[in-house]
């Protein structure tokens, strides 16, 4: 057996060599050194001077051909990519946040800027005596206005039964007043029986004001029989009130039973609505058909008061979709559907600041006006009549807020 050792001295480049030979005998053990030694110029009496050296981790990645260590790991920075190559970054929690919320703010942006288009297309289809007669006030989100809302029982070509007529005079279907803006949120629904002193027409059920002389004589009526200017008007275009309850993607609706057939009902061209007691999602055509409902085969003794508050909780289920997570995804849809649903006099900034203020301010305090008795009219024909002071108590709370 031969154990060679051998030992490079790099300062004099000589080579020395050891060799020891170990021979076996039996019985015994003979050893024989045999030393064989290159020439060496250094003195014997010189240590050899080594130099070691040591190697960082990826720094000699590969080899050549001629087996020389490249020193890829200075070159690439020691990331482990080829030179040249772009570095990744990590994406992090912060930077990601910051990306979702950039995305939200443009979507918010995109929205507005459809709202306000959609809203000054509607603006300019208000009859102008209507704005004359209404009372100039504040921006509408930081100064309490009053807001009448009125909805007409017209026929369309979209939802008239064969052989109605379709746009001649009509009567106010709905007739409520919003007090929104500076904190204030309230509601105050007036039967459309009611009857009142129409200015220049005598008296009559206040629903005829609108078929008598439009919205402008429906704003005059409603001031002089409560004693409180109207600032704004809001006309429900039942047209497209569908289509925006549809951009919602439907609301939530509570309530009792009903059943009824709106413009003759399903057999005669019109549409039957047929609703459980209890909690549906409604679409848009079922959310008109339930504002319009008067006559509930349901519940016969329903009256107009009923009705007043069935069109309350339809804008309140309208109010608690538009804020909900759903609506973000669909906001520039709703923002332009929202605008085209009524015809107001407010521009843009006007009727946003009304949409701001709503939901800004809670939930809504509903009213609704209480008949104290009922009156034959001269066309002999009934009506409903309100006293002094059930009219005062509910105004006065309605300005409140």
């Amino acid at each position: 057996m031969v154990d060679r050792e051998v030992l490079v001295d790099r300062s004099s480049e000589k080579l020395r060599a050891a060799e020891i030979d170990t021979d076996h005998e039996s019985g015994g053990h003979a050893v024989t050194i045999v030393r064989r030694e290159m020439a060496d110029e250094r003195s014997t009496d010189d240590p050899p001077d080594y130099k070691v050296y040591r190697s960082r981790p990826r720094l000699l990645s590969r080899r050549d051909d001629g087996g020389v260590a490249k020193l890829d790991g200075l070159r690439d920075g020691g990331n482990g990519a080829p030179p040249g190559a772009p570095t990744r970054r990590k994406l992090r929690p912060g930077k990601i946040l910051g990306f979702v919320a950039l995305a939200a703010v443009a979507w918010l942006l995109i929205s507005l800027i459809v709202f306000l288009v959609s809203a000054g297309v509607q603006s300019g289809k208000v009859d102008d005596k209507a704005k004359d007669a209404l009372t100039d006030s504040g921006f509408t989100l930081t100064t309490p206005n009053t807001i009448l809302v009125l909805g007409s029982d017209a026929r369309t070509e979209a939802n008239a039964e064969p052989g109605a007529s379709v746009g001649g005079p009509s009567r106010a279907d709905t007739i409520m007043l919003l007090r929104i803006g500076g904190g204030r949120n309230a509601q105050l629904s007036i039967p459309r029986d009611t009857v009142v002193d129409i200015p220049g027409r005598g008296r009559n059920k206040i629903n005829a004001a609108y078929a008598m002389g439009g919205p402008a004589l429906a704003i005059k009526t409603v001031e002089s029989y409560l004693g409180t200017p109207v600032n704004h008007l809001v006309e429900v275009n039942f047209e497209n009130f569908p289509e925006l309850v549809d951009a919602l993607g439907g609301v939530t609706y509570s309530g009792g039973c009903v059943v009824s057939r709106i413009n003759g009902g399903a057999k005669n061209g019109g549409y039957t609505l047929r609703l459980r007691a209890g909690t549906h999602e409604i679409d848009g055509k079922q959310a008109l058909a339930l504002a319009r409902t008067r006559k509930n085969e349901c519940a016969p003794n329903e009256n107009d008061l009923t009705r007043a508050r069935r069109q309350q909780k339809i804008l309140r289920a309208i109010k608690s979709k538009v804020i909900s997570a759903e609506t973000f995804v669909r906001l520039p849809w709703v923002s332009w559907a929202a605008p085209q649903a009524v015809r107001s006099d407010m521009a843009g900034p006007d009727l946003l600041g009304i949409v701001g203020a709503t939901l800004m301010s809670g939930d809504s305090t509903t009213r609704v006006l209480k008949p104290s008795g009922s009156v034959t009219l001269p066309d002999g024909g009934a009506g409903l009549t309100v006293s002094d002071a059930e009219k005062q108590a509910e105004v006065q709370r309605f300005l409140k807020g």
